[in-house]
């Protein structure tokens, strides 16, 4: 076959269905013609070169190892010729009768040099030799070697007759030595006689040219012999290569026998040239089918006409007998020299069956995959729950519904106990169901139920015909009845665990127009519900940590506001959309009816956001508690931030750093509406005045805490009463959408009213500013100002003269008449009058006592000294020391704060309530 068709095996046959019968024909390459055939010939790379120059080395291999054999054998032949000669002569010439006379006589050489000369002429040997038994020439060929020793002639003289190849003096030849005897067999000399080996040589070399010459003869006719039949090699093989012939008739037998697919190769008169074993399958063809019509064959009508209408067809799917064959046609003629058609089969009975099972296991992966990205969308765990049942309905099932363990629900660790779980997502397609709503509590109480099979099993139980079984209706045979009364026949339960732990069950129902569950159905629902638990669990475990976080930044947070008279304020916090965050706002009350609002921002979000806040305000409300100006408290908590990140660094601590905090720190007096304020790297405020008009005053702008190394800066602002100062941080007015300049635009725009109030004011912000879910967290705080009255304010310059301590005394008295509060005169003149007397003595002028009426009675000295009074137990021997202990014991709180020039210290009494002082403690000073 393969000298009558070529197959193109160097270029890859064309795609089944690429082009059908219709399709215009491709440009086929032209089979080469007998000259281009035999043009290969002359390149070492066809088979046929290759094999007549294997044949060629072969035979001259063979003719030069025959020549040599033949001089081998010549040479050996010519040795062994020349010993049989040597011999002869030697014996010869030693038995003759008169030898053994001679070599007695006295003169052996005389009587013997002339007849050894002839006996060798005779015999045709190049040199005769006699011997005495000790080995002298007696007589030799070369007269001058008479008299001489011979070699290697020690045998011959043991009475041995031998011969041998003899290399020595006085030239190399073959030789035989045979002994002379008398009639007592003793050895009296010896004969020697032999030819040289040039001799021998000399001969062979006479005979070499015939040798060489018919060793040529025999190449000659080799090599002819050879060519011949590399030239029928060459037509046979198309000029093919080795590697081209292996890789034809391996692609050749893979097509015949390997492949699964039926080839035909058909004549152009008709006759199936070739069929493959698979074909032979497919059409079912008998063992004598070869050479045959293909309309004997037997093959249907469709098949056997286009087989002999030797038309080229792609895909052309044709019933033969029982099956369904898709054909290929081709033409042979550009390919294998001859006119013919080859065709392929390929049977697709089954393709139906097998697609439809693809698409099936399409569907499958297709569903597996749009659950993966529609379950865990959110981290809430019954929002999870409901995804599941969402997906799974109605693609996988007619109801789902979905029991979680109470543990699970509240974000906490499940326990081993599963009996009881809360119904959490229930998914219907079909109205009216007898299924448990959801929020039921669900109980396993009976051991042989299908849910209780799969907790304990670990796996999904398939109850594929719900009218058949009988367990599963035990815990509940009313609702079992009505279940199989409205029409759901089959169940898929699954146990919902993650990481080894149960965290609820999965059932998957099906109703009359749904087909039955099988064990398909099972793997899917398991990987569904693994899937699921995954989520829900990461959403429980979530829930557990984001309600810890709450309930610390809670907890850091302010519980309520404090009671003040002198601002009205609101506030808000929203936490971020990750839950937690650094954002933080504080209000509290100083001496002197004073007011300190702050609004603090840590970076980031998460605990660590959350317990840096915490730790922020601690401090905070520590300072404030000093009384501090606001830069000089920034100026300490920026050191306190500071030396916390250095010991974290120092101590490899992996958490994040303290340094980008921001800060606002701001104090307000109501007696003259004064504000006092400095921020730290922290968005200015806005001040909102009596007639709506909004500001955003230029306060001093100093780094965030942490950075170090800069002074922080206050500014003074000076609030009418009913002004509003709104604190907030940055996430009120930045976002992914919005940058700082429109934020504050915005909210100029919103808190631009002159009649609403704090808490009016939070809200519009809130709903105006912020989207639902903000991606940071929101401190916002709104306090609208108040002053206190004139008339509650009174203010005296003292002399530095102790003596006017009692005028001072006498106007306080007068003015605690007007004001109703005679009762508290006595305790508030105790009070002046240690406080006056101290900065007299000990302080430097000016000084000044304003005392404020308020929801307290305030006593207020001032004087120009930075000394700070301390409380002190004084000695028995001691004059003095016990006035600010008397003070203390008076007031309810007394404390010292310094001004830019000079202290403050003052005293705080509640009204209608006088305090009792200790009379042991007072009268055990007072007795010292």
């Amino acid at each position: 076959m393969s000298g009558r068709y070529r197959w193109p095996w160097g270029r890859a046959a064309p795609s089944p269905g690429t082009r059908r019968s219709s399709d215009p024909p491709r440009r086929r390459r032209p089979w080469p013609s007998n000259r281009r055939r035999l043009l290969p010939s002359l390149s070492v790379r066809t088979l046929a070169a290759q094999v007549f120059l294997l044949q060629a080395l072969i035979m001259l291999v063979v003719v030069t190892v025959a020549a040599a054999a033949l001089v081998v054998q010549g040479r050996y032949d010519a040795e062994r010729s020349a010993k049989d000669r040597s011999l002869a002569a030697a014996e010869a010439f030693a038995h003759a009768p008169g030898t053994a006379v001679a070599l007695r006589s006295p003169d052996p050489t005389a009587r013997l040099q002339v007849a050894t000369e002839r006996a060798r002429l005779g015999s045709g040997v190049d040199f005769m030799t006699v011997l005495d038994e000790h080995g002298v020439r007696l007589t030799d060929t070369d007269p001058a070697l008479i008299g001489t020793k011979a070699e290697g002639v020690g045998r011959a003289a043991a009475g041995e007759t031998f011969t041998e190849t003899f290399r020595g003096r006085p030239t190399d030849a073959v030789r035989a030595v045979v002994p002379v005897t008398d009639a007592s067999r003793r050895v009296i000399g010896m004969v020697s006689a032999g030819i040289r080996i040039a001799t021998l040589g000399h001969v062979l070399n006479q005979q070499l040219p015939l040798l060489l010459g018919a060793a040529a003869g025999a190449l000659v006719l080799a090599t002819g012999g050879a060519a011949l039949v590399s030239r029928r090699l060459l037509r046979q093989t198309h000029g093919l290569g080795p590697a081209e012939m292996t890789r034809m008739y391996e692609h050749h037998d893979a097509v015949l026998h390997a492949v699964r697919e039926g080839v035909l190769i058909v004549g152009s008169d008709g006759r199936l040239l070739l069929a493959n074993d698979e074909a032979r399958e497919l059409l079912g063809l008998a063992e004598d089918a070869d050479q045959r019509q293909v309309t004997e064959l037997g093959l249907g009508p469709g098949l056997t006409r286009l087989l002999v209408s030797g038309e080229a067809a792609s895909d052309e799917v044709i019933a033969v007998g029982d099956r369904l064959l898709a054909v290929n046609t081709r033409h042979t003629a550009p390919y294998g020299g001859a006119q013919g058609l080859v065709a392929t089969f390929r049977d697709t009975t089954e393709l139906r069956a097998l697609s439809g099972q693809a698409e099936v296991a399409r569907g499958r992966l297709s569903f597996l995959y749009e659950a993966g990205l529609r379950i865990g969308t959110t981290l809430d765990v019954r929002r999870t729950a409901e995804e599941l049942s969402e997906v799974a309905v109605p693609r996988m099932a007619d109801f789902v519904t979905v029991e979680l363990l109470d543990a699970v629900l509240r974000g906490e660790e499940p326990t081993g106990a599963v009996h009881r779980m809360r119904r959490t997502a229930l998914k219907e397609s079909q109205a009216g169901h007898p299924l448990q709503p959801v929020g039921d509590l669900i109980q396993f109480v009976v051991a042989d139920t299908p849910m209780v099979a799969a907790l304990q099993r670990g796996k999904a139980v398939l109850v594929s015909d719900l009218h058949a079984a009988q367990d599963w209706r035990a815990q509940d045979p009313e609702g079992a009845r009505q279940a199989l009364d409205y029409g759901i026949h089959s169940l898929v339960t699954v146990p919902l665990q993650a990481r080894g732990v149960v965290l609820g069950i999965v059932n998957f129902w099906r109703g009359a127009d749904s087909a039955r569950f099988e064990e398909e159905d099972v793997a899917v629902a398991e990987e569904l519900v693994a899937r699921a638990a995954v989520a829900i669990d990461n959403a429980r475990r979530y829930s557990r940590e984001h309600a810890m976080a709450m309930t610390l930044q809670r907890s850091l947070l302010p519980v309520g506001l404090p009671d003040q008279a002198v601002l009205e304020i609101a506030s808000r916090y929203l936490p971020a959309q990750s839950g937690v965050g650094g954002d933080w706002f504080d209000v509290i009350p100083l001496p002197g009816f004073r007011v300190a609002l702050v609004v603090g921002d840590v970076v980031g979000h998460g605990l660590h956001a959350a317990v840096t806040m915490g730790r922020l305000r601690t401090a905070v409300l520590n300072f404030s508690s000093l009384d501090l100006a606001p830069d000089e408290l920034l100026g300490h908590l920026d050191e306190m931030v500071t030396r916390l990140d250095t010991q974290s660094a120092s101590a490899d601590d992996d958490r994040a750093p303290l340094t980008g905090a921001t800060c606002l720190y701001a104090i307000y007096d109501p007696v003259g509406g004064h504000c006092t304020l400095s921020r730290a790297g922290h968005v200015a405020p806005a001040v909102v005045d009596a007639q709506g008009r909004v500001t955003f005053p230029d306060v001093p702008l100093s780094p965030p805490l942490g950075v170090g190394g800069y002074p922080f800066e206050a500014g003074e602002l000076d609030l009418p009463e009913g002004s509003r100062l709104v604190l907030f941080t940055d996430g009120l007015i930045e976002n992914r959408g919005r940058d700082i300049d429109e934020g504050l635009e915005l909210l100029s725009s919103t808190i631009a009213r002159a009649d609403r109030t704090p808490e009016e004011t939070c809200r519009a912000l809130m709903e105006t500013m912020l989207p639902e879910t903000p991606s940071d967290d929101v401190a916002l705080l709104v306090a609208r100002t108040r002053l206190l009255d004139r008339s509650q304010v009174a203010t005296w310059d003292v002399p530095s003269d102790v003596r006017a301590v009692s005028q001072v005394r006498a106007d306080v008295s007068r003015r605690l008449d007007e004001w109703g509060l005679g009762e508290s005169s006595f305790s508030t003149e105790l009070i002046l009058s240690e406080l006056l007397t101290n900065a007299i003595r000990y302080g430097a002028p000016p000084v000044r006592v304003r005392i404020m009426l308020g929801s307290t009675l305030v006593c207020e000295v001032s004087d120009g000294s930075n000394t700070s009074p301390r409380l002190r137990r004084a000695a028995a021997t001691d004059e003095g020391g016990r006035g600010l202990f008397l003070v203390s014991q008076f007031a309810d709180q007394w404390g010292t704060r310094y001004a830019a020039q000079g202290k403050v210290i003052w005293a705080e009494q509640t009204l209608n309530h006088r305090r009792e002082p200790d009379p042991a403690a007072l009268f055990d000073a007072l007795a010292r």
